[in-house]
């Protein structure tokens, strides 16, 4: 009961920010104030409508509000989104685009499932489907999944990547964004032992934790400093009662939030002053730069606790899939099983949260693959968001990541999703 009161009380934190916000608004704004104009109240309106939308997106999962993009004939494509197959903790969805023919690559995102909706690689789908047919993981808000549906743990997340990559078919290339690059080689070498012919041609790991202790940074230091027993009790809550999910323990999404901002928050403090200030002159509008950074950054979602509490044990502090002694299901995977598959590594020199080395780490795990199979890549100047997504992702790293797919494709046609235009529900 303690662990759901301090969720509620958490819920209420934020639902009562975004009701004064609201109400400084709407005060502010009051018609007769106008009769005599006061700075103050222009200051406090802008305040409260900063805040009140900060704090509302906390609450919701951003659209995908894919725009259309000009094809080769001239005409615009339309893009729709469908979902291929729904399961309880996350579904597989395709961006379909009307009237084209498939494109030459079929590519699946594995967005993180690490405290923000699979919408943050958003950009990263704009930028890949006028040249690639996209599917992604769209991962659920555990707080919206009732406890009997029961736990998801890396295993469980392991074993989803495998039947949608199943799903889709071997003329697939998979794009693992950051927290799932492990889980997603750990898929790749299920499937090499147990269906080789699904295994996907290509797979690009960006800003992934293959090996933790190979460049420590702050995420990798508080693993290790604290026991198991600590983190559940600090980190672990229940869903409240306004929920589906109401019981189900989970690391809640504000809870992540608030471990987001604290660790650049003066940055944080100094965007918020200066959106408030922009607002006052006049020179803010519903798509700037900080609306739509912070309408994506502050939408969180709920993880489920078993899922966090087995990353950081398995994968932060036990270091299984660094030393190839991961288990799934009873039966322990080997890396050195993947011999048809290339491999990439994408990092970011700037990067604070998966530091240059311990993503390359998966090449030397791959014992079974050739040189001419491996590639790696470093990107100067770039931080862990910038890998996947603005300038350093738009320039160089994404024509290299299509580069790499081209260069390990072959002639053979590919084969339409056999459930592209069907919704498939598996419990």
């Amino acid at each position: 009961m303690r662990q759901m009161a301090t969720y509620d009380l958490m819920e209420t934190v934020r639902n009562t920010n975004q009701w004064l916000g609201a109400s400084a608004l709407a005060m502010a704004s009051y018609p007769a104030f106008a009769m005599f104009p006061n700075p103050a109240l222009e200051w406090m309106a802008a305040w409260g409508e900063v805040t009140e939308r900060s704090f509302s997106r906390m609450a919701m999962k951003p659209d995908w509000d894919i725009p259309p993009f000009v094809g080769s004939n001239g005409q615009d494509r339309i893009v729709v989104e469908e979902v291929v197959m729904e399961r309880a903790f996350g579904n597989l969805l395709h961006f379909r685009v009307q009237g084209r023919t498939l494109p030459k690559r079929k590519v699946l995102l594995v967005a993180p499932m690490s405290g923000h909706y699979a919408t943050l690689l958003r950009s990263t789908v704009i930028s890949l489907l006028p040249d690639c047919d996209i599917y992604i993981t769209d991962w659920h808000n555990a707080r919206d999944i009732p406890v009997k549906m029961g736990k998801f743990d890396i295993e469980d997340y392991t074993l989803y990547l495998v039947d949608f990559m199943r799903e889709l078919g071997a003329d697939l290339h998979v794009i693992a964004v950051c927290q799932p690059a492990p889980l997603t080689l750990a898929a790749t070498a299920y499937l090499a032992e147990e269906d080789p012919k699904a295994q996907p041609r290509t797979l690009t790991l960006i800003g992934g934790p293959i090996d933790p202790s190979a460049a420590p940074t702050e995420v990798t230091d508080f693993g290790h400093s604290v026991t198991m027993g600590q983190l559940e009790r600090i980190m672990i809550q229940r869903v409240g009662f306004k929920f589906a999910g109401a019981g189900r323990l989970v690391y809640p999404g504000l809870l992540q939030l608030s471990s987001f901002i604290s660790m650049n928050s003066e940055t944080h403090a100094n965007a918020f002053t200066d959106q408030i200030s922009a607002v006052v002159n006049g020179t803010a509008h519903e798509h700037d730069k900080h609306n739509k950074f912070y309408d994506e950054y502050l939408a969180v979602m709920d993880m489920p606790a078993e899922f966090y509490l087995s990353t950081v044990d398995r994968i932060f502090k036990a270091g299984e899939i660094a030393r190839n002694e991961f288990v799934v299901a009873g039966k322990k995977v080997d890396f050195g099983k993947i011999t048809d598959v290339a491999v990439k590594t994408v990092e970011g020199s700037k990067d604070d949260i998966s530091a240059p080395g311990q993503c390359i780490a998966a090449l030397d795990l791959c014992t079974g693959l050739p040189d001419s199979k491996k590639a790696s890549h470093v990107e100067e100047g770039a931080g862990h968001y910038g890998i996947f997504a603005g300038k350093s992702w738009r320039k160089n790293i994404r024509p290299m990541v299509l580069d790499f797919i081209n260069a390990h494709s072959n002639d053979q046609k590919p084969s339409v999703a056999k459930s592209a235009n069907t919704n498939k529900k598996i419990a």
